[in-house]
């Protein structure tokens, strides 16, 4: 991939194939000089991330690594991370890998000098405005793949492990500070996982796009991503090396979380008590709730879908955009059904309380009740359309 490029939208960011080895140089912008590198547990020993730690080490940088990141990441990754952090008086964070391990390293940075426990600044009102804010590190953050966006967010999402409810931590300063945006580190993305961080990518930039309320700058970002993920996943699921088909899925992964500002919906708050309940993949399944979901919010979004739909080079119609998610999830494998995803039905009533109180339900285009909820669940259950 021949392009190489500079972005400040929303946060700085060191764009292009190879840019990892400024690692050590984006350290000394933002005045890091001895990192916490925090990563998951699956990506610590992929050569992906030990390139990363000898650009380290090469570079003479004092540096420690925690690696104890889970998948849908509990508070407890986070208590022990803060206490390395502490330990070994690190003043900064590189967040290194996918959703998971951003999300943690970015809450490590956000709570090294809090005195509150993490939950009390979740993303409620403005609950944010009782953290210290002198006292959260910088972050540099260096996705491996392209899904969540989170790289340029200023939230996280940690599971309460004694609620099995996904909460949102959120502080305007939890944005990194810079971002290394190389496609080429995702190149060694396992085959499900590109897929199912793809088809985050691509719910971030719908559902923002289909949030209610005025925000054109969201709108456009979120089309442009939709586009991109359904002319570039393909690609890159056919070829794992094409790079530049790689480097278009991190852009739309960035653009999604870039929109997303407007607001998400209701294949959020459907898939996030799923994931805090049962361990699924998050993006897997926003795959598998998307077209669900898009069925119930019709009557508000058709037009808009329609528009959208001819910007993809579509038929400029609802269901022409609705047979090719549907086409998008049969060629490359996404579960068609919750059953099919390993799901079972008997937390129904308990799963639609959840989804109602999700903090992306607000935004939806159709007031999710919980009646609602349970019958899209309940559609997804079944693979009815």
């Amino acid at each position: 991939m021949a392009i190489k490029s500079n972005w400040n939208y929303p946060t700085a960011i060191r764009f292009g194939a190879g840019r990892i080895a400024e690692l050590p140089d984006a350290l000394k912008s933002v005045g890091i000089k001895n990192p916490l590198f925090v990563t998951d547990a699956g990506l610590i020993n992929l050569p992906v991330t030990q390139t990363a730690l000898k650009l380290l080490k090469d570079a003479g940088i004092p540096h420690g690594v925690f690696s104890d990141v889970k998948p849908n990441p509990p508070g407890e990754n986070v208590e022990a991370g803060v206490a390395m952090l502490r330990a070994g008086k690190h003043d900064g964070v590189i967040a290194f890998g996918g959703g998971s391990g951003l999300d943690v390293g970015k809450t490590i940075a956000f709570m090294a000098g809090q005195t509150r426990p993490m939950w009390d600044f979740e993303d409620i009102g403005d609950w944010w405005t009782r953290a210290d804010s002198k006292a959260i590190l910088p972050i540099i953050a260096v996705p491996t793949t392209a899904g969540t966006g989170s790289e340029v967010g200023r939230a996280s999402v940690i599971t309460d492990a004694s609620t099995h409810t996904k909460k949102i931590i959120f502080h305007p300063l939890m944005q990194p500070k810079l971002v290394i945006a190389d496609p080429e580190l995702t190149v060694g993305m396992p085959r499900f996982i590109t897929v199912g961080t793809g088809f985050d990518a691509l719910a971030h930039c719908l559902e923002a796009y289909c949030a209610p309320g005025y925000h054109p700058l969201a709108d456009g970002i979120g089309a442009e991503g939709v586009r991109l993920v359904l002319e570039n996943l393909p690609k890159v699921i056919a070829n794992p090396n094409d790079i530049e088909a790689r480097g278009n899925m991190l852009s739309a992964a960035i653009m999604g979380a870039t929109a997303f500002q407007k607001g998400l919906g209701a294949i959020h708050s459907l898939s996030h008590p799923i994931g805090a309940l049962y361990d699924t993949h998050h993006g897997t399944t926003n795959g598998t709730f998307m077209p669900y979901v898009l069925v119930a919010n019709r009557d508000a979004i058709e037009m808009r879908i329609a528009r959208l739909a001819a910007y993809c080079g579509l038929p400029p119609s609802f269901d022409a955009f609705l047979n090719a998610i549907l086409a998008l999830r049969s060629s490359l494998g996404v579960p068609h059904s919750l059953k099919d995803l390993k799901v079972p039905g008997d937390r129904r009533d308990e799963i639609g309380d959840m989804a109602v109180a999700d903090p992306s339900t607000g935004t939806n285009p159709v007031q999710l009740t919980k009646a609602l909820a349970i019958a899209i669940f309940d559609r997804a259950m079944e693979g009815r359309v």
